[in-house]
């Protein structure tokens, strides 16, 4: 049983990864809400152009794999990103993970996932004045998500996790003009419950991992008239630190090659690589590739770890949107 299980898991993230045409014939794309959900924040992550699925990430694994919290040695771990996205958007992350009894009794996890979409908007509706139009006063879009997380390892070799998180979303009032020349204001703000799992692997061959998760499951959701679900997103990981092939080198380092190949309901499939190069437990260097991605391709992250304190950096080239940066300061006792 352990054969099949070590060998049909690489077969079933092979097949994904090697014939992704296969899942889209007729299929609907763009068909979502909700997206702020999609976009990572974690400066480890970018770095790996997030091929994070199989790895432990302590808390920060409630944005990717519950399950990667579930062998946190510490006992508290805290971390809070910056993500200065595109068009002057930032998202924000925060997670806290409690690991009371190292891990006999699991772990806790805490999740909050903000938007801060800059300057104010105005609103607008289309008039036959002279001006052309109406202004209907300032617009000021919000969008959260609170999580509470739970992981456990079962034995030592397989972990599991899941979070629940309430989702809102508030695109302001519009005023929308009616059929007799009046005018009525429609709210649009929604919030939703949101339910994320993953589990992982550890083989037993040298530190290869194989992750799972699936996020963003919902019911379907309807701003008046329009219905939409939010993105959810299938992946499959697998990982290893590649210095094992070699033996002892006298340096502590290591080298994380992993490997992502996601399925989601809003856009094409795509693959993602990254590879983590550490020495001496301190410094970290990253890069990472996305593979079927129209904007970003390649990402760049460095990392210092010291006394508990982490500090990680990624940059993303983005196309015709310049760049894209995300720091995150972490916390662990």
């Amino acid at each position: 049983m352990k054969r099949m299980t070590f060998f049909g898991m690489p077969a079933l993230l092979a097949m994904l990864v090697a014939n992704p045409g296969v899942s889209q014939t007729n299929k609907k794309l763009a068909q979502t809400g909700f997206e702020f959900l999609s976009v990572q924040s974690d400066g480890r992550a970018a770095g790996l152009a997030g091929a994070v699925n199989s790895l432990e990430m302590q808390s920060s694994s409630l944005f990717f794999n519950p399950a990667g919290m579930a062998r946190m040695a510490s006992r508290i771990d805290l971390s809070a990103s910056d993500n200065q996205w595109i068009a002057d958007i930032h998202h924000n992350t925060y997670s806290l993970a409690v690991n009371p009894r190292r891990g006999l009794y699991g772990v806790l996890g805490f999740s909050i996932q903000s938007i801060d979409y800059g300057d104010r908007f105005y609103g607008t509706i289309v008039d036959d004045s002279e001006k052309g139009y109406i202004d209907t006063g300032d617009l000021s879009p919000s969008a959260t998500a609170f999580g509470v997380g739970y992981a456990k390892a079962l034995t030592d070799r397989f972990s599991v996790g899941g979070q629940v998180r309430w989702v809102t979303q508030d695109l302001g009032s519009f005023v929308l003009p009616q059929p007799d020349s009046t005018t009525a204001k429609e709210s649009y703000d929604m919030t939703v419950m949101a339910y994320d799992f993953g589990t992982l692997f550890r083989t037993g061959f040298k530190s290869l991992v194989f992750g799972m998760s699936v996020r963003n499951f919902s019911k379907e959701v309807k701003y008046i008239e329009d219905g939409f679900q939010l993105p959810l997103v299938f992946t499959l990981g697998i990982s290893m630190d590649l210095m094992d092939l070699f033996g002892e080198t006298g340096i502590r380092q290591s080298l994380i090659l992993s490997a992502d190949a996601t399925h989601y309901r809003s856009h094409p499939e795509q693959v993602m690589v990254g590879l983590d190069y550490k020495l001496l437990d301190v410094l970290s260097l990253r890069a990472g590739y996305v593979d079927g991605n129209d904007e970003d391709g390649l990402s760049f992250g460095i990392g210092v770890t010291r006394y508990g304190f982490a500090l990680d950096y990624a940059y993303t080239p983005y196309g015709i949107f310049d760049k894209v940066q995300r720091v995150t300061a972490r916390f662990s006792y």
